[in-house]
């Protein structure tokens, strides 16, 4: 089969993106000294990323018990991460099974999926290390998530794959060089975003790609799918089980949480990067923008 012009960019981009994941990668199994004790009182989120950061319920909160609930939230992130790479690897796989395993742009998928099973490993052996539980997604929201990678195709799938990704990127790029975070949760928010910043090039490209002469009814479904994934994502970064930790009843936390003009100002934050991208390409419009209003990525009106 003869390879057309937009393939031979593709190709371009893959073959750059494979050769910078072999000269630079990192073992987190080698790179991390896991048995480093953990340092006392030193924070695993800034204060001001809590989700119940300036709330009544947070005033209740001693020193020590905010300390602990932000090991819980990170805990959750990085559970939740798993959840999202997990579906992100379907969903590559997909792509690999229904193209050309030859070509640069499948193995530099198939280099991906290999980064994010380390990524993953990295995230449950950090929230092992923590003593927390696993949180991961609430059990209908994971069991909902299951047909993602069945109805999921075309630019909404990469940027479904952006907005997981970015997210964890603005906030794990904020938090690598503070001194006053864990230099655990230091050394793996550096090696995250380092490895995903090729990750962020293949699939903004790919975006861009495969909206390009796409028709009105199709946008449409492509705008709401991946206004609707957003929307999961962000309200499942932390789960409810996490206030717990420190006597709050999940359900109050959790509603809390979602009232907090300063949540919703760090889940504005956390797009920054991404929501002007997906606006450009054309993916955000009618008929998703209440989902991402409510998903705290676009300012209420």
């Amino acid at each position: 089969m003869t390879r057309t012009l937009g393939d031979a960019g593709r190709e371009k981009t893959a073959e750059r993106l494979l050769k910078s994941s072999a000269n630079k990668f990192y073992d987190p199994e080698v790179d991390i000294d896991w048995d480093a004790p953990l340092v006392e009182g030193k924070r695993f989120i800034p204060e001001e990323r809590s989700s119940l950061y300036g709330t009544e319920l947070w005033d209740r909160l001693t020193p020590e018990q905010r300390i602990e609930l932000g090991k819980h939230e990170m805990a959750s992130i990085a559970t939740n991460g798993i959840w999202f790479e997990v579906i992100l690897m379907q969903l590559l796989l997909k792509e690999v099974d229904n193209g050309d395993p030859t070509t640069s742009h499948a193995q530099y998928a198939l280099t991906e999926i290999a980064d994010e099973c380390r990524h993953s490993t990295m995230f449950a052996r950090m929230s092992n290390r923590f003593d927390c539980p696993h949180y991961g997604p609430v059990k209908w929201r994971h069991r909902l998530a299951r047909i993602l990678p069945i109805i999921g195709y075309g630019p909404a799938l990469y940027g479904s794959i952006l907005v997981a990704e970015e997210i964890l990127d603005r906030l794990q790029r904020e938090q690598m060089n503070d001194p006053q975070i864990q230099p655990l949760v230091r050394m793996v928010n550096r090696i995250h975003v380092l490895e995903e910043a090729r990750h962020v090039t293949f699939a903004r490209e790919e975006v861009t790609r495969r909206i390009k002469g796409m028709g009105k009814v199709e946008l449409a479904y492509q705008r709401w799918m991946i206004a609707f994934v957003s929307w999961h994502i962000c309200r499942s970064l932390i789960n409810p089980h996490v206030y717990k930790a420190v006597g709050i009843r999940p359900k109050e936390g959790y509603q809390a949480a979602l009232n907090n003009p300063h949540w919703r100002a760090t889940l504005l934050f956390s797009g920054e990067k991404i929501m002007p991208f997906l606006d450009e390409a054309g993916l955000v419009g009618a008929p998703g923008m209440r989902l991402w209003r409510s998903a705290g990525l676009l300012p209420n009106k």
